[in-house]
């Protein structure tokens, strides 16, 4: 039997809060090649999740602990969706294609992700070319625009 306790919870959010990247994985699916990807990711507030989309599978997202935005954007960037995990929804599932981005918004966040496998980096045509990369400046003005852009809003702009 596979579990998550709270321990490991906390376990978890400390690894992701000492990480570059501020962000943990611990993998319930055996291997990567396995058929359905399910996982545990701490992720702590400055975590940078570029808008991206997965054209082959959809994505379930479930909060274990703190609030994440999770926005949806048509292909320009407009914002098309804004949900709040753990405080105005309790899990989410995104149809394959949809471009998303996710951010953490309490410190000690966890969020549990569903999808098809095996695994498979994003790829170069899968990730917003109107976003900055990882660690490139720009993230941190996108990062404080999640935190308040509505569904219709244009896209950000540096």
């Amino acid at each position: 039997m596979k579990q998550i306790t709270f321990s490991d919870l906390q376990q978890q959010s400390e690894a992701a809060a000492h990480s570059p990247r501020l962000r943990a994985h611990r993998n319930f699916h055996p291997q990567l090649s396995d058929p359905v990807q399910r996982l545990a990711i701490a992720m702590e507030p400055g975590t940078y999740v570029r808008p991206h989309r997965h054209p082959h599978t959809f994505e379930l997202l479930i909060p274990l602990s703190g609030r994440f935005v999770v926005l949806n954007f048509d292909e320009d960037g407009v914002v098309t969706r804004r949900v709040v995990l753990g405080e105005e929804c309790i899990a989410l599932e995104m149809d394959a294609g949809i471009w998303h981005a996710v951010l953490s918004l309490d410190k000690g966040g966890v969020i549990f992700e569903v999808k098809h496998g095996g695994y498979q980096p994003v790829a170069e045509q899968d990730v917003a070319a109107w976003a900055p990369a990882e660690g490139e400046p720009g993230t941190t003005e996108l990062m404080a625009w999640y935190q308040h852009v509505q569904p219709g809003d244009t896209p950000f702009s540096a």
